[in-house]
């Protein structure tokens, strides 16, 4: 099953790994890792989405039973070599994440944890996808790409404050730097003219927090469908850094478990009407082995400082974590 873009899709009819299905028919719930493996899943019945989904079945573990998989000692040694990254000229910012996990029993049902979310954290692009090897709930704030016919469009976030006023220069620089690339991926596969930045910097409040959040549109070329498009923009830019191909290295020189869905993508394709809309899958947790799974993490810059990253990583975890937590 899977509740996406408002919807209730059940009835699977078919799952691939293949992203050239998303132009063939029918209606897909999409999960991609951040590693860049995709599940497609096709669905017979498409309905909208009940209001007040009951949640009571999620039990959560324990608050305490949390653990990282970088402490705070190691999270201000990387952040270190990120910012000696960038003085010697190799990247100009580099997005370092952590992934919080906690045993649940194993009867534990995303579906119920989705719904759990929907009525304690609404969120734009919340979804919950149930496929054969995954299941992920998602409380996402932010667009990767909407597709409606040949328009595209994505809006990175970048700068994460309490408040508005918290705002601080580096906020502004973060989104900036992702915008130039976001619009350099799209330049890829779109009439380069028509890629444009309607809105810059604007700020939008979810809840518990305050983001900057930034618009990029572009016409796609003839030919160019969903395997193009995604190939030329993934991992998401505001979640790798710039330059892209070196922030990844970092990345995966500094992390040491693969995030996994975190990160990646998560979402719904109409294959029929030639549309859909895929968010980052950040504020996302993940079933997996008897465990579930939370990443938070955010942008380092040469103005970051290890005590105010570790911050931010809390700020966006700690009221998801403690919805997802037993009372």
């Amino acid at each position: 099953m899977a509740v996406v873009g408002g919807r209730l899709a059940n009835e699977l009819v078919d799952v691939t790994t293949d992203l050239a299905a998303l132009e063939s028919s029918g209606f897909w719930a999409v999960v991609i890792t951040f590693e860049g493996a995709p599940v497609c899943g096709r669905f017979a019945c498409v309905r909208p989405a009940p209001a007040g989904r009951d949640g009571t079945g999620w039990a959560g573990p324990c608050p305490a039973a949390w653990r990282t998989s970088i402490d705070a000692t190691r999270f201000a040694t990387s952040v270190d070599a990120i910012r000696a990254a960038i003085a010697d000229g190799d990247v100009y910012q580099v997005n370092l994440t952590r992934r919080l996990s906690a045993p649940v029993d194993g009867d534990a049902d995303v579906a119920a944890l989705g719904a759990h979310l929907a009525a304690t954290h609404p969120a734009p692009h919340a979804a919950v996808v149930r496929l054969p090897g995954t299941s992920v709930a998602s409380a996402s704030p932010e667009r990767f790409l909407r597709r409606d016919g040949e328009l595209v469009e994505s809006r990175p976030i970048k700068g994460t404050a309490a408040e508005a006023r918290r705002f601080l220069a580096k906020d502004r620089a973060e989104n900036v730097m992702i915008v130039d690339l976001v619009r350099n991926d799209l330049g890829r596969v779109c009439d380069y003219a028509s890629v444009e930045v309607p809105a810059l910097c604007r700020p939008e409040e979810h809840p518990g927090l305050v983001h900057l959040v930034s618009t990029v549109r572009g016409r796609l070329r003839r030919g160019v469908g969903w395997p193009e498009l995604i190939d030329a923009t993934f991992p998401p830019g505001s979640v790798t850094g710039a330059p892209k191909l070196a922030a990844l290295e970092m990345i995966h020189r500094l992390e040491p478990v693969e995030r996994g869905p975190y990160c990646g993508a998560v979402g719904w394709v109409d294959a029929d009407a030639g549309c859909g809309d895929l968010a980052v899958a950040i504020r996302t947790f993940w079933l997996d082995g008897g465990m579930v799974h939370f990443g938070t993490g955010g942008a380092v810059t040469w103005d970051s400082t290890p005590d105010g990253e570790w911050a931010e990583t809390e700020l966006k975890a700690s009221r998801l974590i403690g919805l997802a937590s037993r009372p």
